[in-house]
């Protein structure tokens, strides 16, 4: 207690130090020092009032772009994290608000998913489509991210900066050949053809099904961009695909070939846009921003009073709500940990489940919308999602979004809902099993450490890693297999009944899907964004005026820090089964120094590279999994 006591005591006095600058980071002065209001105005005197001068909206469109939003009330991140429902929260009301008159975004490398670009353009369209001019500066882009971009009234970028249209490049990884190094061998079963996730561990390329599958699924991604391109720069689709074939371009020769509207310098840029707009327009650069609650610093106590009087804030709700869940991350059993600026990189289905029987159990909720932006993971955790989703949709709308993939686990969990949203170049479906433990002999061997194992009980060593699978023990994890498969398959016939258009045996097997060929298929309802569907949720609920709460809310440093000084703070409603034990640790020392190496030399590959070894670890604790059939980086 005494050690929790001098931490808490510190950071008063670290609070109470930099008092100054939170109090004015507003651009306010404190209530005592702010000038009253002026009341009971003439109605001469309001007619004499000049109209509110235009606002042009900035939005920087910088770092990294996450699903599940960040609460970060004191600025420490910095605008270096953005939630997409934010973003889009904002966009939309700057589309509502008649003051504003055009958006300007700067892209600064904002790190997008497919789905996300996709989302972020239906935005863009909606606001001039409501008569409001879009502007975009870029210094440079790539094909995806010009997709997204052309989408603009007026594309710009910085001269002699490149436009990298040069089409999709995606690659597989396949890890056998490392595997074999250290003497690791993969044993893995696995349900249909397509079901290709074990090749990255058996095999050093593609089979002929997995590479069919790529392939598919590249070639609807990559017409899902040409059609995006094509209708904002007003081309035909074969045009499109010349000018990428004949790419990357110049500024001055994307200028030359419509690519773009302007060639100009940032600060030039943003004078041309002030000028055309007047001298006494307004350029708002923290638009529609979420605030938290203002303090007065002076007082020594206001320190302690920001928790319970934001806690106060944000349980307000005076109107009906449309709840949002979050299924974002591999999805694993149990209870996550948060880290210092809360969320965590996983979907667990222990917060999952209480999230939405929350939802359910609320009476002012009137609908739910899960957002899911996941490549599978556990099939047990996938199962309690799944089931926690259908008690929800027992009582109420239950839609689904579906955000850059929701594959395998993704799809399962998502296959129950009322409705399911996707945009068209979401990755879905993946509908299959796979199975497997990782052979380390070899590895240890090499080492010079010989382990004796002991067993009571035919099947006790099912999952040790000493050997492959017997015969009977093949045939009692085939037999598994197969029964998740065929319950995976029930819930999507049970969930989607005759909207798929073809059997089911026909779209499972581990194929996988880009949103606009599910939509043909059934596999989903409607290609739409985040915004569409809790609008469509609204409507099934019959509400019109509601509030979006994201259930559970995020927490900020200082509520975590609290939490875990005080020892509270919501705890597991069940017994999680996680295990401590790990194949491959991504906290050890090895990782530490080379993954940093690797992200700044091959940011995409080492992502994947530990993707990769998460999946490693989940096979390792789960030997079953719902999991996409491959590792797959798009450039």
């Amino acid at each position: 207690m005494k050690t929790k006591s001098l931490v808490t005591m510190w950071i008063v006095a670290v609070v109470i130090s930099i008092s100054p600058a939170l109090a004015y980071s507003s651009g306010q002065a404190p209530k005592e020092q702010q000038p009253q209001e002026q009341k009971n105005v003439s109605a001469q005197d309001a007619n004499n009032i000049p109209p509110a001068p235009p606002v042009v909206v900035h939005f920087h469109l910088s770092g990294a772009l996450t699903e599940t939003p960040i609460e970060d009330p004191f600025g420490f991140i910095g605008g270096e994290v953005t939630s997409l429902e934010e973003l889009l929260r904002r966009l939309e009301q700057a589309r509502k608000d008649e003051v504003v008159k055009a958006v300007v975004l700067t892209f600064d490398g904002m790190e997008l998913g497919l789905g996300q670009l996709e989302e972020i353009r239906g935005a863009l369209k909606k606001l001039k489509s409501a008569n409001k001019r879009v502007y975009v500066h870029a210094e440079s882009m790539n094909t995806a991210v010009y997709a997204l971009l052309c989408a603009a009234s007026n594309l710009s970028v910085t001269p002699e900066s490149m436009v990298w249209l040069t089409g999709l490049y995606g690659e597989s990884l396949y890890v056998k050949g490392l595997l074999d190094k250290i003497g690791v061998e993969g044993d893995f079963l696995q349900t249909g053809d397509y079901k290709s996730a074990a090749e990255m561990v058996t095999r050093t390329g593609p089979s002929v099904p997995a590479e069919e599958n790529i392939n598919w699924l590249l070639d609807g991604l990559y017409d899902s961009i040409i059609g995006m391109i094509s209708e904002s720069r007003g081309l035909a689709p074969e045009q499109v695909r010349l000018l990428i074939d004949n790419g990357p371009y110049l500024a001055d020769c994307a200028l030359a070939a419509g690519l773009l509207d302007s060639v100009k310098y940032r600060d030039q840029f943003l004078a041309d846009i002030k000028k055309e707009f007047g001298d006494n327009v307004k350029i708002n650069n923290r638009y529609a921003e979420k605030k938290g609650p203002q303090f007065n610093f002076t007082n020594p106590f206001a320190f302690f009073s920001i928790f319970s009087d934001w806690g106060r804030q944000r349980k307000k709700v005076s109107k009906d709500v449309v709840a949002l869940v979050y299924v974002d991350g591999m999805i694993l059993p149990g209870y996550s940990q948060p880290g210092p600026f809360g969320g965590s990189e996983a979907a667990y289905s222990g917060d999952i489940s209480k999230a939405l029987e929350k939802a359910a159990d609320d009476n002012s909720v009137k609908a739910v919308v899960m957002r899911v932006d996941s490549p599978g993971g556990s099939a047990e955790a996938s199962e309690v999602i799944w089931n926690a989703a259908r008690k929800v949709k027992a009582k109420k709308p239950l839609i689904v979004s579906m955000g850059n993939i929701a594959g395998s686990g993704g799809y399962y969990v998502s296959c129950g809902a009322d409705a399911i949203f996707a945009d068209q170049t979401t990755i879905t479906a993946s509908i299959g099993v796979l199975g497997g433990k990782f052979i380390t002999t070899s590895m240890w061997n090499k080492l010079g450490v010989n382990w004796v194992g002991y067993k009571r009980g035919e099947n006790a060593d099912l999952f040790n890693s000493a050997r492959r699978w017997d015969e009977p023990q093949r045939a009692k994890i085939s037999q598994y297999m197969d029964k998740v498969y065929t319950v995976f398959k029930d819930h999507v016939r049970g969930g989607r009944k005759d909207k798929l258009t073809k059997p089911i045996e026909e779209l499972a097997a581990g194929r996988v899907y880009t949103g606009k060929q599910a939509l043909q298929l059934g596999l989903i309802d409607r290609i739409g964004s985040l915004h569409d569907a809790i609008e469509y949720a609204a409507a099934q609920a019959s509400v019109s005026d509601y509030e979006i709460c994201i259930i559970p809310p995020p927490k900020d440093f200082f509520t975590i820090l609290m939490e875990k000084m005080s020892g509270q703070g919501e705890k597991p409603s069940d017994i999680s089964m996680q295990t401590s034990v790990r194949l491959v640790d991504l906290s050890s020392p090895l990782f530490k120094a080379v993954l940093p190496v690797l992200k700044q030399l091959d940011p995409k590959r080492a992502c994947a590279v530990r993707r990769i070894v998460e999946r490693i670890e989940l096979i390792y604790r789960e030997g079953v999994v719902l999991m996409m059939p491959q590792e797959f980086i798009i450039y």
